[in-house]
């Protein structure tokens, strides 16, 4: 407790849960301490259960644990949904006027929780109010703090003469994080200093929220003094900050020189084209300065049509989406693949099919991604592990786009998204920009756009420039673009397509391929954002003498085989990791290495990987424990549960 600690907050969506969390993010991240909190939330504006975790720890962290120490509850759905998370010697902070709610009262309870709920409060003889929940927690070793929130800021209204603040309802959530900053004995400054570049545009709400703060601190300050859960203040590491989880892309879009990106909003891939609005002036260095042109379109059909149309002018262009948004760029995929159009689609995957689960997380789409669009043609699917990962990536991606000529799908996902954490701080300087076949001047008026070459890739032009007249159509095409249904000409313009697969897996290095983090005889192969909660994992068991190897597969297609097989010459044990329920990896490792993982750790809950998950999964395997499935939560409620598959 000493060293590391989980925080949670939860209230109705709308109530600012999010604003607490960074507010406790920022004080703990200027403390020295590592962060990684995750924010879960309906597909809903305003009332649905909202809940942010943040685990900060004097270690590198990179995923979430299960359980809680802290749970701060200004509402009676926060107290039935996660009462039963807190861990032993933790605390409740919670407002004493939801004492008296019961679980029927709660209408945004689903009827199934509700259900699972009352026989597990029956099955320990409780009733069923927040009262019983919360004498549960306390018989389980947990300390529970009641305050009346409206009490705090009525004081608060008659301390500084302000009557309006008695009604502000909206503020819970900055007297909620207070009085637990004020338990953990946070320095005073740090909270007003989080409060002030939260609110920075609003100077006057960032007084106010700043008198609520040092008023909830110190009332719990006054009346909490029998509690020791202070973490001392550590040396800050240097080249490190606090970001939110799509600041990798947006900021990676603006140094790789994406000056257009077109969005139609979905969750959750607006935030970085709303990042990207809200800075779209940004000075690189005085060669490169950072305008992007952000543009939101009635559809993704346009969006996507839109970023093709500015990548034809020679702009480095991106379109952003989701699993629903990306269903409907497929067929203009399709064109992009046959005029071999540099273009970058950033597909921030959630769980499906159709709505699905619009707010939670998945990595569904890794074979929908592979195979959209009709036809063969060729295409890069790349998967970043991290946010510092997804900066670096995103520039890498724009390079592949124009060396290449080829559309590239950067799969992000939900989990990445809504991650704030603690990172290395991102150097624009050790990147390069390559645009490679694109061209300033044309001499010859004899220009083909699509001519053969060694390497099957085209000189290109852009749109008005003298000399570079070709012609674009969705049909089969010669060397200049003009229509053609010539059987020689059609094979000829296919095997120069799809020669590129040969020349991805020849010119991009081995290490932006597919990365070996460990070596073992037991080996985990993953992709995407379980990257953190895979290493955390291995570090717990490595710490009991038990040594796992992992591999990262970064480049998904065309699927790295010559690069995968020796890295894995020496593995006798291999275990998929994903969160999908069909093991989409796998049966790219089967069809293109002939092997089959051994052990399957799956999870399609909507809900991410924890590092205790994962770590409790592969001492199971490595104690050559054969479980089956779990199909049953052992608690009451159904947050996540992990398959288990023997071969």
């Amino acid at each position: 407790m000493k060293n590391e600690l989980t925080w949670m907050i939860g209230g109705p969506q709308g109530s600012g849960v999010e604003t607490a969390a960074n507010i406790f993010s920022q004080v703990y991240s200027k403390m020295g301490y590592h962060v990684f909190g995750k924010r879960e939330y309906y597909s809903n504006i305003k009332g649905e259960h909202s809940y942010f975790a943040v685990r900060i720890s004097d270690k590198k962290i990179r995923s979430s644990v299960n359980g809680t120490n802290i749970l701060i509850a200004f509402d009676a759905e926060t107290i039935f949904r996660h009462a039963d998370d807190v861990l032993k010697d933790g605390i409740i902070i919670y407002d004493s006027d939801i004492e008296k709610a019961k679980v029927t009262d709660v209408f945004t309870l689903e009827n199934d929780f509700k259900q699972r709920l009352l026989e597990f409060l029956k099955s320990k003889n409780k009733q069923d109010s927040v009262r019983d929940i919360l004498e549960l927690a306390s018989e389980n070793g947990v300390q529970t703090f009641p305050v009346s929130f409206r009490g705090v800021l009525s004081d608060l209204s008659a301390q500084i003469d302000n009557p309006r603040l008695k009604g502000m309802v909206r503020m819970f959530n900055v007297l909620g994080v207070s009085f637990s900053l004020g338990i953990l004995k946070c320095p005073m400054v740090l909270i007003h200093n989080a409060i002030e570049s939260i609110f920075s545009r609003k100077k006057s709400i960032a007084e106010i929220n700043k008198q609520a703060s040092t008023f909830a601190y110190n009332y719990a300050t006054a009346k909490f003094t029998d509690i020791d859960y202070s973490l001392e203040t550590k040396q800050v590491e240097s080249n490190t900050m606090l970001v939110q989880g799509h600041y990798g892309t947006s900021l990676g879009k603006m140094v790789a020189g994406c000056r257009f990106q077109s969005y139609y909003p979905i969750t959750p891939a607006s935030d970085e084209s709303e990042f990207l609005e809200r800075n779209e002036i940004l000075e690189i260095n005085e060669d490169r300065p950072g305008s992007t042109l952000v543009v939101q379109t009635e559809d993704e059909i346009s969006a996507i049509g839109m970023s093709i149309g500015a990548s034809l002018t020679g702009t480095r262009s991106a379109t952003c989406t989701s699993g629903p948004g990306f269903s409907l760029m497929a067929e203009c995929l399709g064109w992009v693949g046959i005029n071999e159009v540099p273009l970058v689609i950033t597909l921030y995957q959630r769980s499906g099919p159709s709505t699905g689960l619009p707010t939670r997380h998945g990595q569904d789409d890794l074979l929908f991604a592979i195979n959209a669009g009709h036809g063969e043609f060729p295409r890069i699917v790349y998967a970043s592990g991290d946010v510092e990962e997804s900066f670096y990536d995103t520039i890498n991606c724009f390079n592949y786009a124009d060396v290449f000529q080829v559309p590239v799908i950067h799969m992000m996902d939900k989990f990445i998204a809504s991650t704030v954490t603690t990172c290395k701080k991102f150097y624009s300087n050790k990147i390069k920009i390559n645009r490679g076949k694109l061209l300033e001047n044309i001499e010859s008026p004899d220009y083909r756009r699509f001519a053969h070459t060694d390497d099957g890739v085209s000189p290109r032009s852009k749109l008005g420039l003298e000399n570079g007249i070709f012609w674009n159509t969705g049909d089969e095409s010669d060397t200049q673009g003009h229509i053609s249904e010539d059987p020689v000409n059609r094979v000829q313009m296919m095997d120069k397509r799809l020669q590129r697969f040969t020349q991805i897996l020849e010119n991009i290095p081995k290490d932006e391929q597919v990365l070996s983090h460990y070596t073992g005889e037991f080996c985990v192969v993953s992709w995407g954002s379980t990257k953190g909660p895979v290493i955390d994992a291995i570090e717990m068991l490595k710490n009991e003498g038990i040594n796992i190897g992992f591999i990262q597969i970064k480049l998904l297609h065309p699927f790295p085989k010559e690069v995968l097989q020796p890295l894995l010459k020496d593995c006798k044990i291999l275990i998929d990791i994903e969160s999908n329920q069909t093991a989409q990896l796998s049966s790219l490792i089967k069809q293109n290495l002939l092997r089959e993982p051994d052990y399957y750790v799956l999870k399609y809950t909507g809900r991410a990987m924890t590092c205790d998950e994962i770590y409790d999964s592969l001492k199971k395997i490595v104690n050559n424990l054969s479980l089956i499935h779990i199909s049953e939560p052992t608690r009451p409620r159904l947050i996540s549960y992990a398959v288990f598959c023997l071969k």
